[in-house]
């Protein structure tokens, strides 16, 4: 007999299973190591949602960071779901419009970095995933693309982030050599495949199949529903061993002709099943998938179980889950314009309130309080429509460039809006904790006939000059330097996730964590550090992607300072910006001004460093949003907002 579509599929998985054990994964490991500190939202449909939901049970039982699986219209409907969560958006193929939009609507909300992992290079999702900012990309391309339901696809992503769970765990050789090797018992899964056909007249025959399961297999649960029921094989309900014993077994009693039990078990949960079968009236109707364990190697193994297991009930039927006749109706649903059909949240009249609501501890529930922020809002906001400015200071990462540990030049657009202001006369400056890096990447986008007129604050503030200076090489020495590198290096040596330490006295020390490590729970760790050591936490500053020591006055507002002093500009004519503006973020004493504005977290104070920018423009974008609103006049500026 020839083979349908979807077994020739389940042929190829062989394939599949040695390409995703010799894939490179350590980009995804980091990814995966980045956000160990924190819950994740996992993304997809259909297949990918399996992928989404072992990822989030793996990130579960390895963090105990409760995380969560989601189709891509819950992210679109509640797109607070991403707010404050890592997201990892998964897609075979990247061209599913639900995804996209997804990805859309995650990065307006979130502050946190968004993932993509398909397996196809040129597809909608990556191009749109180019266009944003801090969005990492995993791409793991096959050489073929699944039928109707996920299979390679599946197998390879599952492998991939199993493996990677694994191998971070210490565990480095986590799956056999052989797709054989992998059994239920002691048969391969073709092997158990070929002994079921009684069970599966048995389900055909009802028609429905419960598939109750370890709490631990409720991906391989989620898999075995999506593949039932879109291919329309077999009506099936969900409901882990405990949950069945609510109220479910009523089918049993009222119905017992019109199910099959399908358990998903590992060794915890034998008992139970046994206990759970001795009561059950027709035992014989159940079937139990003992999987062996708990480990990521043991879900693959019930993921594609459940695969063989589809394969035998639509070969009864008569039936090719990889090439159903697919209606015009189906697929008018399935390239359905969510973009225009599913509303975006309005956010354009917000004005900052809800951002320095969050920043003081007061976003929800609304208290009376919010009417005193919307008043401090509009009466700052009044008071920045009728000033004019002469000069404008910004930070540097996450307000010029994406906040990012590599160093890159602002783009082309933001060098523009650069150009055009010092060529009008308005005096510029930039602050960064970087030093001759940041220098570097500016000339690279300014023309160099510009280059004395901006104004740098390198290393936090503590080093001054042009963008045409020279840095010199600090050759002095501070004891204060010297103290806080020893304890930072006594902090990694005993497993604290830095990777990077940059002494650079008589500044500041720069300490750098593991990519995705948000540096707001490690600022607590390095500041008890210090605290033990009798050392001022005020000198300590954060930004998305380092926390930086200061050494005495070090600080960004001294650019603010100089350019005052050498400019003869008055202060309330000057106008700052950055990103993060609530001590300790390092924008604090930059937004401290009387005239600053957020890109992404406000000032604690009500009448300075405001956020007005629309919720869903952050970072280079809100900065771009501000510009955009710019009105230069004759050597000066007003903002219109």
């Amino acid at each position: 007999m020839t083979p349908s579509h979807y077994e020739e599929e389940l042929s190829k998985l062989r394939d599949t299973y040695t390409q995703a054990l010799s894939s490179d994964i350590d980009a995804l490991k980091v990814a995966i190591a980045g956000v160990s500190e924190s819950s994740i939202i996992g993304v997809g449909s259909g297949g990918s949602y399996t992928v989404a939901s072992l990822l989030c049970s793996l990130h579960e039982a390895y963090t105990g960071r409760v995380s969560r699986p989601s189709t891509p219209l819950e992210l679109i409907c509640n797109p607070n779901l991403a707010s404050a969560s890592p997201v990892f958006l998964i897609s075979a193929e990247g061209k599913n419009p639900d995804i996209c939009e997804a990805l859309d609507r995650a990065r307006r909300q979130s502050a946190r970095t968004v993932h993509v992992l398909v397996n196809r290079e040129n597809c909608p999702l990556v191009k749109k995933a180019e266009e944003l900012f801090e969005v990492k990309r995993h791409v793991f391309d096959l050489p073929y693309k699944d039928g109707y339901l996920a299979t390679n696809s599946l197998l390879y992503d599952a492998i991939l982030i199993a493996r990677a769970y694994s191998e971070l765990d210490g565990v480095q050789s986590p799956f056999p050599q052989s797709f054989d090797d992998l059994k239920i018992g002691d048969k391969s899964i073709i092997e158990w495949a070929a002994s079921i056909g009684d069970f599966a007249q048995h389900a055909i025959k009802a028609g429905a199949v419960f598939v109750t399961y370890s709490p631990i297999l409720k991906a391989v649960a989620a898999d075995l529903e999506s593949k039932l029921a879109e291919a329309a094989l077999l009506h099936c309900q969900l409901a882990d061993l405990r949950s069945f014993a609510h109220g479910r077994h009523l089918w049993l009693a009222e119905r017992p002709d019109d199910c099959v039990i399908l358990a998903l078990i590992d060794p915890s949960l034998e008992a139970l099943w046994s206990h759970t079968t001795s009561l059950i009236p027709k035992p014989d109707s159940c079937l139990a998938v003992n999987v062996g364990g708990s480990a990521p190697v043991d879900l693959v193994k019930g993921i594609v179980t459940g695969m063989y297991l589809v394969s035998v009930i639509a070969k009864l039927l008569g039936k090719d889950p990889a090439k159903p006749v697919v209606q015009k109706f189906g697929r008018d649903l399935y390239y359905a314009d969510v973009n225009n059909l599913v509303g975006k949240p309005d956010d354009e009249n917000n004005f900052g309130v809800h951002s320095k609501a969050e920043v003081l501890g007061a976003h929800w529930p609304a208290k009376t309080q919010r009417v005193a922020i919307t008043r401090a809002m509009e009466a700052a906001r009044d008071d920045m429509l009728q000033q004019q400015f002469k000069a404008i200071i910004f930070d540097y990462d996450g307000t010029l460039c994406p906040s990012q540990r590599k160093e890159i030049a602002p783009s082309r657009e933001i060098a523009d809006h650069i150009i055009a202001l010092v060529r009008a006369g308005v005096v510029v400056g930039v602050a960064s904790g970087r030093g001759g890096s940041m220098q570097d990447a500016l000339k690279e986008v300014i023309p160099e006939e510009l280059w004395p007129e901006i104004h740098l604050g390198l290393y936090n503030g503590g080093r001054r000059t042009r963008l045409n200076g020279e840095v010199p090489k600090e050759t002095a020495s501070s004891e204060f330097i010297s103290h806080v590198t020893r304890i930072v290096r006594r902090l990694q040596s005993l497993g604290a996730p830095i990777v990077d330490i940059r002494s650079t006295p008589p500044y500041q020390v720069s300490v750098r964590f593991r990519e995705g490590i948000a540096t707001e729970p490690m600022w607590f760790v390095l500041a008890d550090a210090l605290r033990e050591a009798g050392l001022d936490l005020y000198r300590m500053v954060r930004s998305k992607h380092s926390i930086d020591v200061l050494e005495e006055k070090v600080n960004k507002s001294l650019l603010l300072a100089d350019i005052i002093q050498q400019n003869k500009i008055e202060p309330y004519k000057i106008l700052t910006m950055g990103d993060q503006g609530a001590w300790p973020g390092n924008d604090a004493s930059l937004l401290e001004h009387r005239y600053s504005l957020s890109v992404d977290i406000p000032s604690r104070r009500m009448d300075r460093g405001w956020k007005f920018a629309p919720d869903h423009k952050r970072y280079v974008d809100a900065t771009l949003w501000y510009l955009s609103h710019i009105r230069i006049e004759n050597n000066t500026f007003r903002i219109d907002i």
